[in-house]
């Protein structure tokens, strides 16, 4: 089968187009014939030999989607549409290839009203926003802000919580063309960096009430910021480090609304956490109220190409790899 691995971690170039055995069926495994794969910055991270524990050669990709051919049973049968995350791409070969064994805990059922590409790249950035915003106490009334509207959390952490009640779902850009383009989708509560600071932004928003609840996968200043915008008792999240992995805090905007921040690690979660953010997503992808952004495909060959439009193109959306 045809693969894209990271034969070295020296960015780009170390991705080749190589042939590997086909996948065998192992007990406790599903066999998946991989029909498109999400492309993510920890792709990237790995491929810059920056994450801890990774080791080439590797196949990247944690997240994918495609068709069940053996090995699912009853609960995943043959010809199944399924999407799926785990540590596939970081600590084991991923989904940029052909066919994938993957461990029946980690599927799910793709909704017929959700196509493969739309599918490979939820699993990443919707689990990782529906069990931050379950960790961080996320009840309807709350109000979130999540940076980055254009980024893969940001846009799936505003759209959960908007579609479960927030009484705020806010985001942010530094980008004027995708703060008009985040409007003309129906973001509403996006603030443009360009003309204004993230904390004031907040502020104008809520009246001057702040984030109850703050998801941030950005880092750097921008985290710094987030946490100058906190109501009282507010929570930060924070998991993601695409700016900087480095950055300042001013402590009395933790000590005087008596806030809280802590870290997440989604390879860390329990099976429970994941298999209830899953109902929560599957319910809300059926009925329409949430709705995943697809920026743009490259076919599996063009692993390398993907990436670079991820990271340095900043696109408004997921950017998915066909295979």
């Amino acid at each position: 089968m045809r693969a894209m691995r990271a034969e070295t971690f020296s960015g780009y170039e170390g991705l080749k187009l190589i042939e590997l055995p086909n996948t065998a069926v192992t007990d406790g495994k599903v066999l998946v014939r991989i029909t498109a794969a999400g492309v993510t910055p920890l792709d990237h991270t790995i491929l810059s030999g920056k994450f801890h524990g990774s080791k080439p050669p590797l196949v990247l990709g944690n997240e994918g989607a495609g068709v069940v051919e053996d090995g699912g049973g009853t609960d995943f049968p043959v010809g199944s549409r399924v999407m799926f995350f785990g540590t596939y791409g970081a600590f084991e070969d991923g989904t940029y290839r052909e066919w994938v064994s993957v461990r029946k805990e980690d599927l799910c059922l793709i909704p017929d009203n959700v196509d493969d590409v739309s599918g490979a790249g939820i699993p990443v950035a919707y689990l990782t926003a529906q069990v931050a915003l379950t960790l961080a106490g996320f009840r309807a009334g709350k109000t979130v802000l999540a940076p980055a509207i254009g980024g893969s959390i940001g846009n799936a952490v505003t759209q959960l919580a908007r579609a479960l009640g927030a009484k705020h779902a806010i985001s942010s850009t530094t980008n004027h063309a995708k703060a008009e383009q985040a409007k003309a989708l129906g973001f509403n509560e996006v603030i443009d960096t360009s003309l204004e600071k993230l904390g004031d932004g907040v502020r104008r928003i809520t009246s001057g009430y702040g984030a109850d609840i703050v998801i941030d996968g950005i880092g750097g200043e921008v985290l710094s910021e987030a946490l100058g915008a906190l109501a009282s008792e507010g929570r930060v999240t924070t998991l993601g480090y695409s700016a900087s992995r480095k950055t300042t805090i001013d402590v009395t905007n933790l000590i005087v609304p008596q806030a809280s921040i802590r870290g997440l690690n989604m390879f860390a979660q329990p099976k429970t956490a994941i298999a209830d953010a899953w109902k929560v997503i599957v319910s809300l992808l059926k009925s329409g109220a949430i709705k995943p952004i697809v920026a743009k495909t490259f076919p599996l060959a063009e692993a390398a190409d993907a990436l670079r439009y991820l990271i340095e193109g900043r696109p408004f959306g997921r950017v998915v790899l066909t295979i």
